[in-house]
């Protein structure tokens, strides 16, 4: 069976390649090691490793040995670093941009995805999103919120539709849109220094390094347990797929036992 591409790019391989491929892309000027990405995307450093060489391979990203780390960067010189990157922001580096864009928003307490690109970006089937929908709890106004927005749809060339709530909206669930959005799909952008009561303001508990890669390996069982048409199986790329999620869940439960956060967990 072959592997089904990621609903929210069909053209990339995987969503960790397009996680991977975002954090370069979002500041081509800045180098990343590898084990940044491993961080950032909540992937393993074999995924990284390969799609880093692949990537370098075909000219899209340079590589160079710093002391003991290999750093990565975008390659500008690249005849389609423009429009790739541009794709690359429009669908996984999308949360960057809102939050950058979005970041000096007064009285906003929470910025959400919603709609169809969420549900994608979750892993969700689906037609790729032809816009974005944003979510703004608080009193922002309304103006400046319509102004950010546009700044976002010049960066990513989609268009964006923004919908402000006032907090006392979203918690008291009375409009029918506030609970199908709920219902839905979500992803909080942290657009602030300190991060918010995520879990209060969303109806969600934030997903951490080592619950998302659980979920991640539940949803995969789920899907070899219970198989459907546009999912009859589990081939070895799958396995080993999951084999290398199974290694990020140690890796990072290592880490949080040597931090001391067990209570995260």
């Amino acid at each position: 069976m072959k592997v089904t591409a990621p609903s929210l790019a069909p053209i990339l391989r995987s969503d960790a390649q397009g996680r991977i491929l975002a954090c370069v892309f979002e500041d081509p000027d800045k180098s990343h090691s590898l084990s940044d990405l491993v961080a950032r995307t909540r992937t393993s450093m074999p995924t990284v490793s390969r799609e880093v060489g692949r990537a370098e391979q075909a000219g899209l990203l340079t590589t160079e040995k710093v002391g003991s780390s290999r750093q990565v960067r975008a390659n500008v010189g690249h005849p389609l670093h423009d429009a790739v990157r541009q794709i690359i922001l429009a669908t996984y580096g999308l949360p960057k941009v809102v939050a950058e864009e979005l970041a000096d928003l007064k009285a906003a307490d929470t910025v959400m995805l919603f709609g169809s690109w969420a549900a994608r970006y979750s892993g969700e089937p689906g037609r790729v999103p032809n816009d974005i929908d944003v979510l703004v709890i608080g009193d922002a106004d309304r103006d400046l919120v319509d102004d950010a927005v546009e700044r976002v749809e010049r960066r990513i060339g989609i268009p964006v539709q923004a919908t402000v709530r006032t907090r006392e909206q979203w918690d008291s669930e009375q409009e029918s849109f506030i609970r199908e959005v709920k219902s839905r799909p979500l992803l909080v952008v942290p657009v602030a220094d300190e991060p918010n009561s995520v879990g209060e303001i969303a109806g969600i508990e934030p997903e951490t390094e080592i619950s998302g890669h659980l979920n991640g390996l539940r949803r995969r069982r789920n899907r070899t347990e219970y198989p459907d048409e546009e999912s009859p199986g589990v081939n070895a790329d799958d396995a080993r797929q999951a084999l290398e999620t199974a290694q990020a869940v140690i890796d990072a439960a290592e880490r949080l036992l040597e931090s001391g956060r067990l209570s995260a967990f």
